[in-house]
This record gives C-alpha cells, sequence and structure tokens, in this order.
C-alpha cells in the first residue's frame, strides 16, 4: 500500500456530493439518474473501458440489484472522478471492482444519503474505497488505516457478528452432541448392571 489522498478532502468530497446523485436511480421508465452512464464517464475519463458485466448490473434493469446499491454507486463515481485519485497511485483498472464488490456490501448496510450526511458512514465510504485501491489515508500507516477502518466500518461490524454467532451455534451443537452422548453412556451403563 501506499500512501494516498488527505482523508479530508475525500470527507469533503463527499460531503459535496451534487444533490442530483442522490436522486432515484433510472429502473426502466422510473427515477433519473443513469447510474450506468456516470459510473462509464467516470472510469473513460480515467482510461479505462467499463466492464459490460458492470454496465448491466448498473442499468438498473437486473433483479437483485437495489436502488441503494445504484444510489451509492453513483455517489462513489462522483467521489473516483477526480483525478488526484490518479495523482495518488490508485490504477484505473481496479475501480470497476469497488462497484461490484465493495458497493453492495455497502448499501446493504445503509443507503447512500447516509453514506454522505452521517460522519461515520462517509468516513466508512472513504476508508473502504481507499483500502480497496491499495492506498493510504496520507499520514497513516497501513496498520492505523485498517484498525480505524475496522472500527467504523458497518460490514466489518456485520462480519464479526455473524462469525460470533456461527462460533456460539457450534459450541450450542457440541454442548448437546456431549450431553447426549454423556446420557447414552449413562443409560448403557445402567442396562450393563
Amino acid at each position: 500500500m501506499s500512501n494516498g489522498l488527505p482523508l479530508e478532502w475525500l470527507l469533503r468530497r463527499l460531503i459535496d456530493v451534487p444533490s442530483d446523485f442522490l436522486d432515484p436511480p433510472r429502473r426502466g421508465r422510473e427515477g433519473r439518474v443513469h447510474v450506468a452512464a456516470v459510473v462509464n464517464d467516470m472510469l473513460t475519463r480515467h482510461g479505462e473501458t467499463t466492464p459490460p458485466a458492470l454496465l448491466a448490473t448498473l442499468s438498473g434493469d437486473l433483479l437483485g440489484v437495489s436502488a441503494a446499491q445504484l444510489t451509492l454507486s453513483a455517489v462513489l463515481a462522483w467521489l473516483l472522478a477526480d483525478e488526484r485519485w490518479l495523482a495518488a497511485g490508485a490504477v484505473p483498472s481496479s475501480m470497476p471492482a469497488l462497484f461490484t464488490d465493495a458497493i453492495p456490501a455497502l448499501a446493504a448496510e445503509a443507503d447512500a444519503a447516509r453514506y454522505v450526511f452521517e460522519a461515520d458512514r462517509r468516513e466508512e465510504l472513504a476508508r473502504t474505497v481507499l483500502a480497496r485501491l491499495a492506498l493510504l489515508p496520507e499520514g497513516e500507516t497501513a496498520h492505523q488505516a485498517a484498525d480505524r477502518l475496522a472500527s467504523v466500518s458497518g460490514v466489518e461490524r456485520r462480519r464479526l457478528l455473524e462469525a460470533s454467532r456461527a462460533a456460539e451455534e457450534r459450541a450450542r451443537a457440541i454442548r448437546e452432541a456431549l450431553a447426549a452422548k454423556a446420557a447414552a453412556e449413562s443409560a448403557d451403563k445402567w442396562t450393563r448392571e
């Protein structure tokens, strides 16, 4: 990872998202924002070709792609549209993966407006983008950046909660199996005597 952009600049850029980007995404004949076009324009500006699968996902016609995911994709395109990303060392070919990997998970946690108007969600989005592009916030070490992302990440909290629930379920299953085995051994002992 290399040092990237000042976190304050990224947060300010998110605060300054034009309100049009938060309008309902175009889906069929409904909505206003053509998210696929917005993302395609941003990637083209950085010299990158938009993968057809990404265009299909962002067109708004696919089932399973939520309006929150589309709107957050438009917000991300705004964030990435600045030339400072390239100057900081961002590789444009890694940008499409943000829309297919990071955005669905983030959109499942909160709607796009929260990533613009709430300080913790704004920081989560900025730090997630930096991490996925293998960049560090200016002035932070890799350890500091990872630690801070983990502390503000709703996605990380959900992952830890699910891991904790799975561990509790495994422990419960083991306790039940041990109790059943002990009961069977006890019953077997009584039948032998």
